[in-house]
């Protein structure tokens, strides 16, 4: 995506919420857990995004 010229990268923040979901499941100690409620939240701020960008 260019914006003014410049290269800007895109978060996913699906991936984001992968990456929380294990370091908060490692820290409570379930990372079942931790990743089941941070992929949720990051694919819900994912599809907020897509919506916002139509």
């Amino acid at each position: 995506m260019k914006k003014d010229g410049k290269k800007t990268k895109e978060v996913s923040y699906l991936a984001v919420g992968i990456a929380l979901g294990a370091a908060v499941g490692a820290a409570i100690k379930n990372i079942g857990l931790g990743l089941a409620i941070d992929l949720a939240i990051g694919a819900g701020m994912d599809a907020k995004k897509s919506k916002k960008d139509e």
